[in-house]
């Protein structure tokens, strides 16, 4: 049975066989055999017309003779109709100018469009995307208890539910599992996206990939290896990118049209055209293949890509990374945009945001021991606590880390600890008040107590980024709908989404939720975008019309994503989400143009006012026009 893993192997190595270097090694050969027919004088006029004829098959081989036949007949079978791309149309064009004698013009409309084609791949950047990352974050291996009470080192794969393992301090947590014994603080950041540790102990659950703390701890296998929740991530990567559609962009969407009425319209013209204009069959083909290469969209072709190249560069320079114009021309249409909470929408470190000490202490003395208790503790909340006060005397104390209880020390004969409020037993009325009010706006919340007396309070939250709350605005300004989507809790989530004016929260969600989630705000806003940093919101990011990944965050966020914010600064999405519009509106600036010129070229051909020469230099000053309109977007602030 082949597995997701192999078929998309065959599948890449297939796309890659299919294309290579070969059609752009054939592309140049076609170039450099055009220039040197160009500079061949009439006396050599067989050599010329052989080489521009050569030049034609071998710089449009590929686009358009295997692309063009290709996708015609895997789209006409798909739509269950007639669906022709311009690669066809772009074709019969050059074969009409050959067999008329212009064999320059043929040429070179498979230059121009050939060109174009290679062009927009590169900046498409098709590159399937990986999630090698990903695999190598799962856990290889566990340390199995046996039935004699020794630890042996096993592979993760070989576990059964019921398995007894052990976990030390600073391991990955192999597998899914229950604790049995031991108590311990665990970084589920890679599950949840949560950036505060989580005091584990006996009875409560641990997933695989998760990270442990100081605390040892045995454990039950609850699940296979491949029914974790981490697994589950990769199998929704997975998953999400097979069952990707990729967008259409505005000219795939224009040309199958444009190109089927052309095709239909010149052999009519071309029967219709002796009884009508009292031609010739002679004249009246020839006419037809002039208005064929009249017809032929040059500046159509050329469109798009000076536009997107132009788009993208622009934003490349401004900190934006695209991985395809496609998702610049998404991002101009979304109906819908999630965030995730820690490290997105806020910066994911905890910050001291309020504190409160009682009168009967001196607040000084008291900072003095907190700062010397934190000193001993690598928690992030210790970091923050230590980034927010700063000791006036040099404490000098034994402390004690205890899971569950906190930080313990003796100071002058007296029990100092830190710890979170569950942990003690008798607290007075203004500190329960203090508590609740801040616990209500998201804040974490540690005591400080003298021989366990509470005397002092610390609130501590991930508090919003610099430039959350105005992204929120913009978004909410254009009428799109904005949705907070995080692991953490309901009252940390809601408290966020209060303070950011976000139209929707929806906390306690799992990575398989958060996929699950951007689907459910697809079908009912339409185009969505999603905007993540971590490892849980990987299968978000793919599901999503665009994915978004902060610069800053995992590896594999920015992998599987098609945006990518260098620096994790927001502001730089309502940059691109502007610039994309602007994309969009020089695009169809360009299209109707383009059409113009074609629908004037079919005009005088019509009327026998022009001839082939005069039509490709039209076409060609055209596509100059189309392209310096697009590079105006290098400019865009």
């Amino acid at each position: 049975m082949e597995t997701t893993q192999e078929k998309h192997a065959r599948e890449q190595h297939s796309h890659d066989h299919n294309h290579g270097r070969m059609p752009i090694i054939l592309y140049f050969i076609g170039l450099t055999l055009s220039l040197i027919a160009l500079f061949l004088n009439q006396e050599y006029r067989l050599l010329q017309n052989s080489l521009f004829l050569v030049a034609t098959i071998s710089a449009g081989y590929h686009v358009i003779f295997l692309e063009g036949i290709r996708e015609t007949i895997e789209h006409s079978r798909t739509q269950h109709k007639f669906t022709p791309n311009s690669h066809i149309l772009m074709g019969v064009a050059a074969i009409g100018a050959s067999l008329i004698g212009s064999f320059w013009e043929g040429t070179l409309l498979i230059l121009i469009f050939s060109g174009a084609h290679f062009l927009e791949d590169y900046a498409e950047g098709r590159s399937k995307r990986e999630i090698t990352k990903l695999l190598k974050m799962n856990p290889t291996t566990a340390r199995l208890i046996t039935s004699d009470g020794k630890t042996t080192i096993v592979d993760v794969k070989e576990l059964k539910v019921g398995d007894h393992l052990q976990v030390l301090n600073g391991d990955q947590v192999p597998i899914d599992g229950i604790i049995l014994s031991g108590t311990t603080s665990i970084d589920e950041s890679s599950i949840n996206g949560e950036s505060m540790p989580k005091e584990k102990g006996e009875g409560d659950i641990v997933f695989g990939s998760t990270i442990n703390g100081v605390g040892t701890f045995t454990m039950k296998v609850t699940k296979e290896n491949k029914d974790t929740v981490f697994s589950k991530i990769v199998q929704l990567v997975n998953q999400n990118q097979d069952n990707q559609t990729k967008a259409s962009s505005i000219i795939q969407k224009f040309e199958p049209k444009y190109v089927t009425f052309v095709l239909m319209t010149i052999p009519l013209f071309i029967v219709l055209a002796p009884a009508l204009f009292d031609w010739t069959w002679s004249q009246s083909i020839y006419r037809g293949l002039v208005l064929l290469v009249a017809a032929s969209p040059c500046a159509l072709a050329a469109a798009t890509v000076s536009v997107t190249l132009s788009a993208t560069s622009n934003l490349a320079k401004r900190g934006v990374l695209s991985k395809g114009s496609t998702y610049l021309s998404q991002l101009a249409n979304i109906q819908a945009i999630a965030f995730d909470k820690t490290g997105t929408l806020t910066k994911g470190k905890p910050e001291v945001t309020n504190y409160y000490f009682t009168d009967v202490v001196n607040e000084e003395d008291v900072i003095d021991i907190v700062v010397a208790l934190e000193k001993e503790s690598n928690h992030p909340l210790a970091r923050a606590i230590l980034n927010k006060f700063e000791s006036k005397n040099q404490r000098m104390i034994k402390v004690e880390n205890q899971i569950g209880k906190g930080l313990t020390g003796e100071y002058n004969g007296k029990t100092y600890r830190i710890g979170k409020p569950t942990s003690f037993k008798s607290v007075s009325d203004e500190f329960v008040r203090k508590t609740e009010e801040w616990a209500s706006e998201g804040n974490t919340i540690v005591y400080v107590s003298e021989n366990e007396k509470v005397i002092g309070i610390i609130a501590l939250m991930d508090i919003p980024s610099e430039h959350a709350k105005a992204t929120i605005d913009y978004f909410k300004k254009c009428g799109i709908h904005t949705a907070l989507i995080t692991g953490d809790s309901e009252m940390t989530g809601q408290a966020v989404g209060k303070q950011l004016g976000v139209d929707q929260v929806i906390a306690n969600v799992m990575p398989e939720d958060k996929s699950k989630m951007i689907k459910e705000q697809m079908e009912r806003y339409g185009i969505t975008a999603m905007v993540g940093d971590g490892i849980n919101d990987a299968p978000a990011l793919v599901k999503a019309d665009v994915g978004i990944a902060m610069g800053e965050g995992t590896d594999v966020a920015v992998d599987v994503s098609d945006l990518v914010l260098m620096k994790s600064d927001l502001s730089k999405l309502v940059k691109a989400h502007k610039l994309s519009l602007k994309m969009n509106q020089v695009i169809w600036q360009n299209i109707i143009f383009s059409m113009f010129v074609v629908a004037f070229l079919i005009t005088v051909s019509l009327l026998s006012l022009t001839d082939i020469a005069i039509s490709v230099v039209i076409h060609e000053g055209s596509t100059l026009v189309v392209i310096l309109n697009g590079l105006r977007l290098l400019k865009t602030k």
